[in-house]
């Protein structure tokens, strides 16, 4: 039986290479995916609708990847960066009332069974005034109050993080009444032991340097790439292929069990959303 190769956070454009990046990545080995739904160029962001709009878009690219013969969970969720040009549109009540109605349709969108996840949500990756900052996060509790109602997991997008940030996410995802581990760290350094992540789970970058002290400290984490799609900037975040070709290399060279393949690229996502 051959090693499953799981990347648990891909993005796919209609304007890049969208269902032919899923075939590259099958070629390559890979065997199922976490589509993540991020705002489309071509789609405004003018409120809630817009984002259903991009939802319905990114539920189709993961209908034609299974049919690809690759296993597809859909997150979905209002990209936390949308707030800051929402808010300059209209006010910023207003627009956090979008986000927070935006994060309503995709959770029922998950409570129907068309997606397996909320996200990616959170806060913006680079610093941002303290308003923005209260406003993500207390949509980033909306959002984990409706994962803990639906048993599902919540996408956490933010700025760089360590032990601190993580141990906050922790108590925040208590305070919601969500399970830890129903919460994962979008591009994670390689916080794989209790201490460091408090009960979060990391999904890590599928370079060498981050899968080996991931692996070298033990403790349970996915694999992911991050990759966008995006036809003006190829050379962007990680190739689609990156994930299956790690987990060869690193089996090849014996820096990797095939244990340690299984639990990350198909028992934790398993577990997770239901199917990997």
């Amino acid at each position: 039986m051959s090693l499953p190769a799981y990347d648990n956070h891909v993005h796919l454009r209609p304007d890049g290479e969208g269902v032919e990046a899923l075939r590259r990545f099958k070629k390559a080995g890979g065997s199922g995916l976490t589509l993540v739904n991020l705002p489309y160029p071509h789609i405004g962001i003018k409120g809630a609708e817009s984002f259903r709009e991009g939802y319905e878009l990114t539920l189709s690219f993961a209908e034609k990847g299974r049919r690809e013969g690759l296993t597809v969970n859909v997150a979905l969720g209002p990209y936390p960066v949308s707030f800051l040009g929402l808010r300059d549109d209209k006010g910023a009540e207003r627009a956090e009332e979008e986000m927070a109605k935006a994060l309503e349709i995709a959770a029922d969108m998950v409570r129907k069974g068309m997606a397996q996840a909320i996200g990616e949500v959170g806060r913006p990756h680079f610093p941002v005034d303290p308003e923005a900052i209260e406003v993500s996060d207390r949509l980033l509790r909306k959002a984990m109050e409706l994962a803990a109602d639906l048993s599902c997991p919540v996408i956490i997008h933010s700025e760089g993080v360590g032990p601190t940030e993580m141990h906050g996410f922790a108590e925040m995802a208590d305070a919601a009444g969500l399970e830890r581990w129903r919460a994962v760290k979008h591009l994670a350094p390689p916080l794989t032991l209790r201490e460091e992540n408090h009960g979060i789970t990391p999904s890590v970058a599928a370079s060498r340097k981050a899968i080996r002290e991931a692996v070298s400290k033990g403790g349970g984490f996915l694999i992911e790439t991050d990759y966008i799609d995006d036809p003006e900037r190829p050379g962007a975040a990680m190739d689609i292929v990156s994930v299956p070709k790690r987990i060869k290399g690193l089996t090849q060279s014996g820096e990797l069990s095939e244990e340690t393949v299984w639990s990350c690229c198909h028992d934790l996502p398993s577990k997770l959303y239901g199917n990997a």
